[in-house]
């Protein structure tokens, strides 16, 4: 079977590795145009986030692109989510986001857009994976530069994307009275999410917004929540809003240092922002004390394969409109056409102020003790291979399935198997996942 370079995110791996090396993604870029042009399609915009290898694959995309013949918009550093904006009010055929989203530096990737804001289909993945197959050429004509595509510059896209933003805030006259703390990752929000919460009224301290290239998501951000909690609580700020590298998940931290996550989001936004929704997606991840919370408020939870675009897929199929991941992929699909970090915080803070607070907000909001480690592994993670960790799943089936759930599965952008144990014993749940980490460990280390 043919290898397929495309994951469940787009394209992802160390920098040098890969399909991320300057001339592999000069060839993606190439093929890219290619499949487009035999579509009839002429435009495409390219946005990025701020680690330092992005310059590199910009230009190496525009290249592959113009020389299929396509005419490209080059945004420069912004959020994931404002390509897939811009690409529909652009008119564009495509849109092209360099990014590796929560990972460190010396990763990157490269995901898709369609023209409606949505993530690219298999199908346009497939031919674009069968062009990159073939020979780079340039169609042959008397004025064969005449061909060639044509690029520019968007200067205004940051701009554009903040009023976009702030279309989407329908609580209060304002955020006059707040004080937030937001932390940008040094990522593609850097320059746009704390005017977006200023410009609505909010007193904002910004963390994390001075990129140079190498610090996207170092310590900071979405992942690395510690220095928020610290800066929140020092500051007796109300909210703390942390983004990703590229903008597209959402972690809170409340004035008292609790860690609000999307799972606790997608349960607030569905009690008090979409109350006559009959239904959310979470995930198989999500915690099973937001299960039951939302029943409690005659709600179904409808759980997904892990991956945003697997819980879109859900809301699509099932009708919705919110869904959300523990990770902080939070898609209002009436505000955004993908999962975004700003516009997800507005609709929290819409209803922040229309309850009065966190204590209103989290009642109901209990969730069973979960534990997740993350195995790194150095060969491909199939369980069938390794008979003492069926063994080891089949024992904890056996003895705890009336009182923890289990889940374990490879990343789909990282070289990790993520172990997750989650029940109402918290002893157990750290036993178990600790235990069960270690055959993964063995097996595939």
């Amino acid at each position: 079977m043919k290898k397929r370079y495309f994951g469940t995110d787009g394209i992802r791996s160390r920098v040098g590795q890969g399909l991320m090396t300057p001339d592999q993604v000069l060839r993606l870029g190439w093929a890219t145009g290619q499949v487009l042009k035999q579509r009839g399609a002429t435009k495409v915009l390219i946005g990025k986030d701020t680690r330092i290898s992005g310059y590199m694959f910009e230009s190496a995309l525009e290249a592959g692109l113009i020389y299929a013949g396509i005419d490209v918009l080059l945004l420069g550093p912004m959020p994931t989510p404002a390509i897939a904006y811009l690409t529909r009010t652009f008119r564009a055929d495509l849109g092209i986001v360099i990014s590796a989203s929560h990972n460190p530096h010396y990763d990157n990737g490269i995901k898709f857009f369609d023209a409606q804001g949505l993530k690219v289909s298999d199908e346009l993945e497939l031919a674009i994976e069968a062009a990159f197959d073939q020979s780079m050429t340039h169609p042959q004509q008397a004025d064969h530069l005449a061909a060639l595509g044509k690029a520019q510059r968007v200067n205004d896209a940051p701009g554009r994307y903040i009023e976009f933003c702030k279309s989407t805030f329908d609580g209060q006259a304002s955020l006059e009275g707040l004080h937030l703390v937001v932390d940008c990752a040094h990522g593609a929000t850097y320059h746009i999410a704390p005017a977006v919460f200023e410009e609505l009224g909010a007193k904002v301290t910004r963390m994390g917004v001075e990129p140079n290239g190498l610090n996207i998501n170092q310590g900071c951000g979405a992942t690395h929540l510690d220095a928020l909690i610290a800066k929140v609580q020092a500051l007796h700020a109300d909210i703390g809003i942390a983004l990703d590298g590229d903008g597209d998940r959402l972690m809170l931290v409340t004035d008292k240092g609790r860690i609000v996550d999307g799972d606790d989001i997608l349960y607030i936004l569905a009690r008090y922002k979409y109350p006559d929704e009959r239904a959310v997606v979470g995930t198989l991840m999500t915690n099973l004390g937001i299960e039951q919370a939302l029943a409690a408020i005659g709600k179904k939870l409808y759980r997904a394969a892990v991956g945003d675009r697997y819980v879109m897929a859900k809301l699509k199929d099932q009708s919705l409109l919110v869904g959300a991941e523990g990770s902080g992929h939070i898609l209002c699909l009436d505000k955004a056409s993908t999962g975004d970090g700003i516009i997800a915080a507005l609709q929290f803070l819409s209803v922040y102020r229309e309850q009065g607070g966190w204590q209103t907000i989290l009642q109901g909001l209990t969730k069973f003790p979960m534990r997740m480690i993350n195995v790194k592994v150095a060969s491909h993670y199939d369980p069938e291979t390794y008979p003492p960790l069926l063994q080891a799943i089949a024992d904890f089936e056996k003895n705890h399935q009336a009182e923890a759930r289990l889940l374990i599965r490879a990343s789909g952008t990282e070289p990790l198997v993520r172990v997750m144990v989650e029940g109402k014993d918290a002893k157990l749940v750290d036993e178990q996942a600790k235990l069960l980490a270690k055959w993964v460990e063995k097996g595939f280390s």
